[in-house]
Formats: C-alpha cells, sequence, structure tokens
C-alpha cells in the first residue's frame, strides 16, 4: 500500500497511526506538536531545484535556482538539455550540478525516467531509481519523493537532523548511523515520510532551529535548502578547540619563562 500525505489531513491521520503503532511516539508528538505539511514542487523543476541547493546555504541557492528558473521559463528538461553549459555556469551552476541535471534532462527527453510513477511505486525502489541518476544522493531522492512527490513511506535515513532527533527521543546511546536508521524506522512502514515531518519538527522544538529544507503547504511552495547543524556545529568546535589552544599556549609562556629563569639561575650558582 503507498500512502500519499497531499494534505495537511494525510499528514496528521498518519501521524495519528505512527502513534497508534508505536506508543514511544507519543511523547514526540507532545512535545513537537503536529507537523505542517511541507510540499514543492513536483517534476523535473521540483528535482533540478533540490540539485541546485546541494551543498549551498539558503540564500544562495535561491539566488541560483532563481536566476537558473527565471531564465528558463517555461522550465522544461528540453530546453535545459540543449543549453550550452557557459550559459549555465554564467547562473550560477557548477560544473558537477550542470552534469547532473543535463543527465536526468536526457534521460526525461529519452524517456528513460518517468518521475511521475515514483509517487506509485514502493519507496525503496523508487530511492533505488532516483539514485541510479548522476548526481542523485539518497538525501536527495529521499527529500524528492517526499518533498515533491508526497510519497508517505520515503526515509530520508541520512538527515542528521533525525537521526539526532531520534537520538534524544528514543533515548539512544548515540546518534544512529544511516545503516542503523533503517531497522530503526522499520515498525513505522508504511509512514515513514509522516515519521519524518515529526521527527523534524521534534528537532525544531528541543534545538530552536531548522533542520530540514523550508517549505509550506503545498499552496505555495518554496525552493530553499536543508541547512546542515552538524557541519556547523563540527566547525564551532573546531573554533574552540582552536581558541583553547591559543589560550593553553599563551598561559603556558610565563610558566616556561620562569623554568628558563630558574634554570639560569641554578647554572650561575653552580658556576
Amino acid at each position: 500500500m503507498t500512502v500519499h500525505l497531499n494534505t495537511q489531513a494525510d499528514l496528521e491521520d498518519a501521524v495519528h497511526a505512527l502513534v497508534r503503532f508505536d506508543p514511544r511516539l507519543g511523547p514526540v508528538l507532545e512535545v513537537a506538536g503536529m507537523p505542517s505539511l511541507r510540499r514543492r514542487e513536483p517534476g523535473f523543476a521540483g528535482l533540478a531545484a533540490i540539485v541546485c541547493g546541494q551543498q549551498l546555504s539558503t540564500k544562495a541557492a535561491a539566488a541560483i535556482w532563481g536566476r537558473v528558473s527565471t531564465t528558463f521559463d517555461p522550465f522544461h528538461h528540453d530546453k535545459l538539455k540543449s543549453a550550452r553549459a557557459d550559459r549555465l555556469g554564467r547562473l550560477g551552476l557548477s560544473a558537477a550540478k550542470i552534469k547532473s541535471l543535463k543527465f536526468i534532462a536526457r534521460e526525461l527527453s529519452e524517456e528513460r525516467l518517468n518521475l511521475e510513477v515514483l509517487a506509485e511505486e514502493d519507496a525503496d525502489a523508487a530511492h533505488a531509481t532516483l539514485t541510479k541518476l548522476h548526481g542523485i544522493g539518497p538525501w536527495t531522492a529521499d527529500i524528492y519523493l517526499l518533498f515533491c512527490l508526497g510519497h508517505g513511506d520515503a526515509w530520508p535515513a541520512g538527515d542528521l537532523a533525525i537521526q539526532e532527533a531520534m537520538r534524544i527521543g528514543l533515548s539512544l546511546k548515540s546518534r544512529p548511523t544511516v545503516k542503523e536508521m533503517h531497522p530503526l524506522a522499520e515498525p513505522w512502514r508504511p509512514f515513514r515520510g509522516a515519521a519524518a515531518h515529526l521527527w523534524w519538527s521534534y528537532y525544531h522544538a528541543i534545538k530552536k532551529r531548522e533542520g530540514v529544507i523550508a517549505g509550506t503547504a503545498a499552496a505555495s511552495p518554496k525552493t530553499t535548502t536543508k541547512k546542515k547543524p552538524a557541519k556547523a556545529k563540527a566547525v564551532s568546535n573546531t573554533k574552540d578547540v582552536l581558541n583553547k589552544s591559543r589560550v593553553a599556549k599563551a598561559s603556558a609562556k610565563p610558566a616556561k619563562n620562569a623554568l628558563r629563569r630558574k634554570a639560569a639561575k641554578t647554572t650561575g650558582a653552580r658556576k
């Protein structure tokens, strides 16, 4: 059975079903509150927007996608397939992203790929289809299935915010790995996509920051990208370590100087 999250009511029904299946999620829902459905534009445009925003800040991703979508309006895979690489580069796209977008555009043009049918496929099969495409990683595939197609069982196992939320909410000893995330979510089939929404809301409630692509209801999708809290945390920790190292070195200098003076006096006395 393929569940679709096309409306807020669909999401709420799925979340209530999850709590019935797994009572551990009851306290999570109490803290998180009912999550809001987030949807983005489907089809090639939705996938291209996610690809454009990979590994970029929200602001930079929105600016680049704004230029790309405005230049190719209406946005169609045939137009992008025939576009010159240097023209795409001037819009802010990297060589790797240009290669990925052109590859997907060719697959669609040659009818070797049909994005619409993925919404009806098993989540794991749809995930496998997308990750076979050049430049489409597991996270991108799952985000597309969940936000653009409303696939109710898409499971972004590699999402750091969900991993951290589950560590806290399920009282795990450590943040689960991608491999560990799949068996943990197995009891939530076929509503793993709704579980992802719930865990993102829980992460937002306990961390006071977004952990997923910003978005709104289907009527007004946005094209911003996921922030990477774990990466920012790592940078922050690195700075802390460096600062502590500098402080330690600075505080060690007087002690070393004192030892040198004491050694010099001792040597002088012996002479």
